[in-house]
């Protein structure tokens, strides 16, 4: 009974005995009051906008400053929004991860719950979503996609396009020493045998390195010590060597068995540069031409090995002879006007280049027996002394030859039609040309004021590739018979070596396979 007089008491004390006039409007008389409002703003649209705006103002607190509008939120609730249970699930995913502790030790099982967190609530990783990349490849198209626009940059390059260029050292292989080297542009001094092994003359001696062993032999020494060494030039088979020297000689040498087989006497001032003719004609076994400062061009002839061809001289004449015979002179073919110091064999042996000091390129007929020979063709285009002269191996009627220090030009001439094909200034003297078939390119080699040697691409001209490393102009320059180094020799008594032409093993590998394809055939059809 006690309990419920207690309480009694507490209500009585807090019932109130009159309402309080200054309290806020309870909820449900808002809603009441909304309602009729909007009954009201139906039947008289005036006096419902004056009501609402007279309600919307709220007194300023400074008096003679704008009135601030504030929203009515009569007759509102605050807005809550619905949530799944998917939304809730990364809400709550996202507070646990920003108030967990970082494991630096177990990266690897994080990585891969967000992945699959991921995966579950986008469809996809958003790792790999990425807009930009600030490294590594681009991203693929999906496996299927087609653009159907065709647009003109892709991400990634395929096989097709994609071009692969050949790396040019532009340090050489080997250099090796030339002690007493004779620094003088008119002399060839350097030749390269099929059989690989390289000549080169050093003042009076004549040395021989075997490219592929690297043994060095010193094959002979003239006898007079102010006497030189001119020219060498190797046979096609590579086992004899001609020489030409300043005592206006001609020395034939068995290499292998290193014995002297003839001297010949036939110019008056020293034999600056030979050339044999590798394709024999009906009664010989072979050409030799060798031009001398005493302007003459003589062809010696003979059977066996003993067979040698013209020289160049001061006279501008080539002067044929057949050794076999006492009056040896057969007829002679006018032509330079000074020292004959270039001359080179087409491919196919039926034309012999000649160039000279008198700026002057001659294309001379294949020489047979009985018969008199003109000039085919004659340019004096060049300004300076055309030494540098090479026959292009893939095009036999396409000649190269290079002016001296007055010209620099290197010019393509077409012998067919005796015109020039193409034109090229090099700013720098120009010494030895020639042709490296592996990547159809022309190999030039400078003297003043570069001093170096330039691979050109064929026939457009352009600069391929630059090899410096000569402190001193270069002064002959030859291709090994596989066609992949170029040896050089140069003023500063060094002969460098520059592998720049080595073929791709998969192509060399083809061309092999061809090569026996072919000759299996060849055997088979005898």
């Amino acid at each position: 009974m006690a309990q419920f007089g207690f309480e009694n008491d507490i209500h009585s004390i807090l019932k109130l005995d009159m309402p309080i006039t200054n309290a806020p409007m309870a909820r449900w008389q808002r809603k009441a009051s909304s309602s009729s409002s909007s009954a009201l703003n139906g039947l008289s649209p005036g006096k419902s906008a004056n009501v609402s705006l007279s309600s919307s103002k709220t007194p300023s607190k400074t008096p003679g400053k704008n009135k601030k509008q504030t929203p009515s939120k009569m007759g509102g609730d605050r807005f809550i929004p619905f949530r799944n249970s998917k939304q809730m699930d990364v809400a709550s995913f996202l507070l646990s991860k920003e108030n967990e502790p970082v494991d630096t030790t177990n990266t690897t099982g994080t990585s891969e719950s967000q992945k699959a967190w991921s995966m579950s609530l986008n469809g996809y990783d958003i790792e790999e979503a990425k807009i930009l990349h600030l490294g590594g490849k681009p991203l693929n198209a999906p496996e299927g996609y087609q653009n159907n626009l065709k647009v003109l940059y892709s991400q990634g390059a395929t096989p097709a396009s994609v071009k692969k260029t050949r790396y040019i050292s532009s340090t050489p292989d080997r250099i090796l020493d030339a002690p007493e080297l004779r620094n003088d542009f008119y002399l060839n001094l350097l030749d390269w045998s099929s059989r690989n092994v390289l000549a080169v003359a050093l003042h009076n001696s004549v040395y021989l390195l075997d490219a592929s062993q690297g043994d060095v032999t010193l094959l002979m020494k003239l006898e007079r010590e102010e006497d030189y060494i001119c020219s060498l030039s190797w046979t096609k088979e590579g086992t004899y060597l001609a020489i030409g020297t300043s005592d206006c000689k001609i020395q034939l040498w068995d290499v292998y068995n290193q014995k002297r087989l003839r001297s010949m006497s036939s110019h008056t001032s020293r034999v600056v540069s030979l050339s044999w003719n590798d394709h024999v004609l009906s009664r010989y076994s072979g050409f030799l031409i060798s031009a001398a400062k005493d302007k003459n061009l003589h062809v010696l002839v003979g059977l066996k090995y003993v067979s040698l061809p013209p020289s160049g001289s001061r006279s501008g004449h080539i002067h044929h002879h057949d050794v076999r015979v006492a009056d040896h002179h057969l007829f002679t073919l006018t032509g330079h006007s000074q020292e004959v110091c270039g001359l080179k064999w087409s491919p196919d042996g039926r034309y012999l280049a000649s160039g000279g000091n008198d700026n002057m390129v001659y294309v001379w007929p294949r020489v047979q027996e009985g018969t008199a020979s003109q000039s085919v063709c004659s340019w004096s285009e060049h300004q300076g002394a055309v030494k540098a002269l090479a026959w292009c191996p893939w095009q036999p009627n396409i000649l190269a030859s290079g002016g001296g220090t007055s010209d620099r030009h290197i010019r393509i001439w077409n012998v067919n039609s005796g015109s020039c094909i193409s034109s090229l200034d090099t700013q720098s003297q120009i010494s030895s040309l020639v042709f490296a078939p592996n990547y159809k390119e022309l190999v030039s080699a400078h003297g003043y004021a570069h001093n170096n040697v330039v691979i050109w691409k064929y026939p457009a001209l352009t600069r391929v590739a630059e090899l410096n490393g000569h402190e001193d102009r270069v002064l002959s320059l030859i291709l090994s018979p596989d066609g992949s180094t170029v040896a050089t020799v140069a003023g500063d008594e060094t002969i460098r070596m520059w592998k720049s032409f080595e073929v791709d093993p998969v192509k060399k590998a083809k061309e092999k396979l061809v090569k026996t394809t072919s000759r299996a055939i060849h055997q088979s059809i005898r």
